[in-house]
């Protein structure tokens, strides 16, 4: 796991050293122990190490066949073993142990082609002086991050934002992407909130020859026809089991000490319970939580920790907490990130990074699995499109003396069901704009004093869906997540927080062999009625303490809804000056004493909205 930046000048011109060792030294937090460069006329890439497998041997950048290739990579790649032995059947030979050799030897034999044949998860760039080709790739779900810029005839790149700015891209605001982020909370791939910076997107490459650069799909989630998927319930228990064991089997080679998260959730436990039947040892499980009951679950964590004797470690987020996340979020990721899980993720990963240099994880469950309440709430919307508008109405009618006699949790319930109802008739766009928004969207856009200039949120989704073949609104929900949200949000969260803390994060379920498998399963299978992860719990029935199966899902998060009520925050609230960005401060107000009464929950919207007051301070 590692750092990786690079520039090549288009005309012919040399690489400037002291650039590419300032661009480099930005990302040192990715990779402390070791750096290197490579330097050809016009070309130069840099890295910086962090050691996992072949500590010995494994120095980048790798470069054979008298400097016709040269290869900085970030990630792993879990199958590297199987690969070697086969390219050494076809005449390679090898002169180190790691993944990194495979990595440039697998392109010298099969070209792009290659990375079709890799399980893992990478970014990486590859000169290949033979062809005058710089070749970049992001794995397929996008566990590796990629940015890039091509800016006065010169093409930069780099696996954090910094890393092109400190080569000189200039910092000006993307203000296009206001309305994007008020509605998602970050903004996804290929658009970045930098007007010169691009993000590779997931399952794609670049291709960089001759001053143009080609953006190429390798991979797509496939789309099995509807009537098609796969109902054979049994069947597809058994062969998830089998792959995810296989998964977490294939996540655990290391060259160094390596542990797990454990939220207490079902699918962190389950990576756990598997990694304690294949582990010769006790694992590491490291655990956050708070002291607020309704976002806590160390006590499931515990229980599990307890059943398989794991060294367990656990740790508490308080609210003196806030103005170090509000900093390390800002630098990280480069650019207003506005998801609050982050908060978590990062002192987790803090924690987890004085004892250990790899954990394995239980992210992407929810996407592979169908699990979130959200496709839930598309099979009870395929309900209410049946019942008549009227209808709709009564309902809605009926809540409405309820949601006034109540504030807090239970009125945010309230909340919750009213806008299923509300927006059952809509279109799919919409319907996610509604249920991806922290507020209504009708007061996310009174916010905005102008939105003339910037890309409508819907648009981009109806963009992004434009491909999509899948007509049942579940499925499409499938294709977003795995398109947008798992790895522009998710797996974002998870990149930078860890690496913020030089922590490999591994995720088994996010083996692209469990991925096409489930993508090809029919709801009845994962969801019958309304029932989540079907699939993952017969697979671990037997494995894990009974009350993980009974407990609600709570989500990895702080209360940020409760900090954001107290005095500790009154003078931060009001000191937030959005009006260079183009929005409202009568609206801001608006929000936070919506939030300060309890009439909504808008406490991951206010954490938007500093992470945005405070970048744009920053880059002006």
């Amino acid at each position: 796991m590692c750092g990786i930046t690079g520039f090549m000048h288009f005309e012919d011109r040399p690489v400037e050293e002291n650039v590419l060792k300032r661009m480099m030294s930005t990302l040192v937090h990715r990779g402390p122990d070791a750096e290197g460069l490579y330097i050809d006329g016009s070309m130069g890439l840099g890295h910086r190490r962090l050691a996992i497998i072949d500590l010995a041997t494994g120095e980048q950048p790798l470069v054979e066949d008298n400097n016709n290739f040269a290869l900085v990579f970030n990630g792993e790649i879990y199958n590297y073993l199987e690969l070697r032995d086969d390219l050494r059947k076809r005449g390679h030979q090898f002169k180190t142990e790691s993944d990194t050799e495979v990595v440039l030897k697998a392109y010298r034999e099969w070209g792009v082609d290659c990375l079709s044949r890799f399980n893992g998860m990478w970014a990486f760039a590859l000169w290949d002086k033979r062809n005058g080709e710089l070749f970049l790739a992001r794995d397929r779900a996008g566990e590796k991050p990629l940015y890039y810029s091509v800016y006065n005839g010169t093409f930069v790149f780099g696996s954090e934002a910094k890393a092109l700015l400190e080569y000189g891209i200039p910092p000006d605001a993307n203000g296009e992407m206001t309305e994007i982020y008020l509605t998602l909370g970050y903004i996804p791939a290929p658009y970045s909130f930098y007007k010169h910076i691009q993000k590779l997107e997931s399952g794609h490459y670049l291709v960089v020859r001759n001053g143009v650069v080609r953006d190429q799909a390798y991979w797509v989630l496939p789309q099995i026809p509807e009537r098609e998927m796969r109902v054979d319930d049994y069947e597809v228990c058994e062969e998830f089991a089998h792959l995810l064991k296989d998964s977490v089997k294939l996540r655990m080679r290391s060259d160094v000490p390596f542990g797990a998260f454990l939220s207490g959730g079902l699918d962190s436990s389950s990576i756990v319970a598997l990694m304690a039947e294949t582990s010769s040892h006790s694992v590491e499980t490291f655990t956050i939580g708070c002291d607020e009951k309704a976002f806590d679950e160390r006590a499931l964590a515990r229980q599990v920790a307890s059943s398989f004797k794991t060294n367990h470690h656990e740790f508490v987020v308080q609210q003196d907490a806030f103005d170090e996340a509000l900093k390390h979020t800002l630098y990280h990721y480069d650019e207003p990130f506005g998801d609050s899980s982050a908060i978590p993720t990062m002192h987790v990963s803090e924690q987890a990074g004085k004892y250990v240099k790899m954990v394995l994880t239980g992210d992407g469950g929810d996407e592979v699995l169908s699990g979130y309440d959200s496709y839930a709430s598309e099979k009870i919307a395929d309900i209410y499109r049946i019942v008549p508008a009227g209808m709709h109405n009564a309902i809605l009618a009926t809540m409405q003396p309820l949601l006034r006699a109540t504030t807090g949790a239970r009125r945010y319930k309230l909340n919750r069901m009213a806008n299923v109802i509300s927006t059952s008739a809509m279109s799919f766009e919409d319907r996610q704009i509604h249920k991806l928004s922290c507020i209504r969207p009708d007061k996310a856009n009174k916010l905005m004093l102008d939105s003339g200039d910037c890309l409508p949120v819907y648009e981009y989704i109806k963009d992004v869906m434009k491909d999509c073949l899948f007509t049942d609104n579940f499925y499409k929900l499938m294709y977003f997540q795995y398109r947008v949200t798992l790895p522009e949000r998710m797996l974002t969260k998870v990149d930078r927080m860890s690496m913020a803390h030089s922590l490999e994060t591994r995720i088994p379920f996010l083996d692209y062999r469990l991925i096409e498998l489930m993508a090809a399963v029919s709801k009845k299978v994962k969801m019958p009625g309304l029932k989540r992860k079907t699939v993952l719990r017969r697979a671990m029935k037997g494995k894990l303490p009974l009350d993980l199966f009974r407990a609600p899902k709570k989500g990895f998060s702080v209360p940020l809804r409760e900090w954001f009520k107290g005095e500790a925050f009154s003078e931060k609230l009001a000191s937030m000056d959005l009006s260079g960005m183009g929005l409202s401060q009568r609206g801001i107000r608006q929000v936070i004493d919506d939030n300060r009464s309890g009439k909504y929950d808008c406490g991951n919207f206010i954490w938007m909205l500093f992470l945005l007051d405070r970048w744009h301070r920053e880059s002006s």
